[in-house]
């Protein structure tokens, strides 16, 4: 499939934020608030006057976040339609550019990436090694590369994981990671939202019918607990 029509070939479609990106904009929204995810990273690598790449970046979301502190940013995003969003988000931003790519075919020079970003996209444990080899190829020397996902593990929030992908097994993505080098770094957030439907239809686009059905049946109010990891390793 060519670039330049809506999916590029070998892209792994998301069914929350392809389906719904109107109401994955109320969960960017409403995830880690506090902003728990980014201090943890620039605590091992800032981006200050750095080279970014957001890979999987959707509409956009955190683009502008890096490119207030970044020398430049590059959105890399499989989705045509979530590419055009991200580009009007970012069109007032001069080092920001969104491209249409995979990850595993990215269309940058060798060497010039100081900081990757991924969050809850296709780099996130076995059957993702072609993305990791374009990694590798992009990184500068003494940059630092980023996958957030999901702690199955642990907080009310895995458990309804858990329940949801009985056949997920963190112990081999842990396997999976450490044994290319990567580090983990587990890190404490949270889900808010200002209003309870809010809260009903990001669980509706995260979960099959009868799982979300049943955890709003569980979980009054708006808000929840939230564990991740982030996979980290310099390059």
């Amino acid at each position: 499939m060519a670039r330049s029509r809506r999916l590029v070939d070998g892209a792994t479609p998301s069914p929350n934020i392809w389906n719904h990106p109107e109401v994955y904009e109320l969960e960017n929204n409403g995830v880690d608030p506090d902003r728990t995810i980014e201090s943890a990273m620039t605590r091992i690598r800032s981006w200050v006057d750095a080279s970014v790449l957001d890979l999987g970046c959707g509409t956009g979301f955190h683009l502008p976040r890096f490119a207030a502190d970044a020398h430049e940013v590059v959105g890399i995003e499989p989705n045509l339609d979530l590419v055009k969003l991200a580009r009007r988000r970012t069109s007032g931003l001069p080092n920001v550019r969104v491209l249409h790519a995979v990850a595993q075919d990215l269309p940058l020079p060798d060497a010039s990436v100081d900081v990757l970003h991924a969050r809850w996209a296709y780099l996130f444990g076995p059957g993702c090694e072609p993305g990791l080899r374009e990694v590798e190829r992009v990184m500068r020397r003494g940059g630092a590369a980023f996958v957030i996902d999901n702690d199955a593990t642990r907080s009310t929030f895995g458990s309804w994981f858990r329940r949801a992908m009985p056949a997920y097994d963190p112990g081999a993505v842990e396997s999976f990671w450490s044994g290319r080098g990567w580090t983990r770094q587990p890190v404490d957030i949270r889900w808010r939202f200002e209003r309870r439907w809010q809260f009903e239809a990001v669980v509706g686009i995260e979960f099959d019918q009868d799982n979300a059905r049943r955890i709003l049946s569980e979980h009054t109010g708006t808000e929840v607990d939230y564990a991740v990891n982030i996979w980290w390793r310099w390059f």
